[in-house]
């Protein structure tokens, strides 16, 4: 097996629960990214840092969907960066194993809590970004370096360009 370039995980698992400063509870709703993952460009950064993209969708280096389990990505890393070197070499040690998002919550829904904090279920996400890092509120976030042959990598490289080209996502 050929060292690969490629980090993915999922961004976001579905009916997870978190806890947001103390004050509420948090989930994401099964299909809450089918509408911004048909109109969006969504980028995929290290730490939030617009100033570190390591992939983008238009460009054919970022690959989203939703699954069962939640919002799933696929993310070729330019090695000729700095920020591309770094995001391979932290995820594939582990060092940075989670991930985050960043959009505008367009619809959710709440219930009060009784004797626990209030639980705010979100149903409907503008997304701008997914990111890589150490500190995820979601902790069942996960990343990870994908081990590839050189021919399953240039075979999906093939496809993914196939499916570009047909406008398929």
């Amino acid at each position: 097996m050929a060292d690969s370039n490629t980090i993915s995980g999922y961004a976001v698992r579905f009916g997870d629960v978190t806890t947001i400063g103390n004050s509420f509870r948090e989930k994401i709703a099964p299909g809450a990214f089918t509408e911004t993952l048909k109109r969006n460009d969504i980028v995929a950064l290290i730490g939030h840092d617009t100033g570190r993209v390591l992939g983008r969708q238009s460009a054919g280096t970022l690959t989203l969907r939703e699954d069962r389990i939640g919002l799933w990505f696929s993310l070729d890393v330019d090695t000729s960066t700095p920020s591309g070197q770094e995001a391979l070499g932290t995820v594939r040690r582990q060092d940075v194993k989670g991930c985050s998002f960043a959009g505008q919550f367009l619809a959710e829904e709440w219930q009060d809590g009784g004797d626990r904090l209030p639980l705010r279920t979100v149903t409907e996400i503008d997304l701008y970004e997914i990111t890589l890092t150490a500190f995820p509120a979601y902790e069942t976030t996960d990343a990870s370096v994908r081990a590839a042959s050189n021919a399953s990598a240039a075979l999906r490289r093939k496809v993914e360009a196939a499916h570009r080209l047909r406008g398929i996502r």
